[in-house]
């Protein structure tokens, strides 16, 4: 018997026929981003829960992957707060709209 192989869209929350896909996407590659920056600073849950304003029961759930209930934009902030800038970029049929946002911490 052979198998079938589907190609994937690029977006394994739309390919799984979730809600809100693009979303989960957008969060999922955050909650990445978070990981390695927690990495690099050789940070503990304890330590970047500390810096970041999420409480570390909530890191942990993050970074086993259970993001559903936060926000991007919190997840940015967290980014931000570990000394993290973050750019957005837009555009419209693959020509820039504008210039990419950009977000750093502001001295305190």
């Amino acid at each position: 018997m052979a198998k079938q192989i589907t190609e994937s869209s690029g977006n394994v929350f739309a390919d799984l026929g979730m809600a809100n896909a693009e979303e989960h996407l957008l969060k999922a590659g955050l909650v990445s981003k978070l990981a390695e920056v927690i990495r690099a600073l050789g940070l503990s849950q304890t330590a970047a829960a500390k810096q970041t304003g999420i409480s570390q029961p909530d890191l942990s759930r993050l970074l086993r992957g259970r993001f559903r209930d936060m926000s991007a934009d919190r997840l940015i902030r967290a980014l931000i707060r570990l000394g993290s800038e973050v750019d957005i970029d837009v555009s419209r049929g693959g020509e820039p709209v504008g210039e990419p946002i950009h977000l750093e911490a502001v001295a305190a």
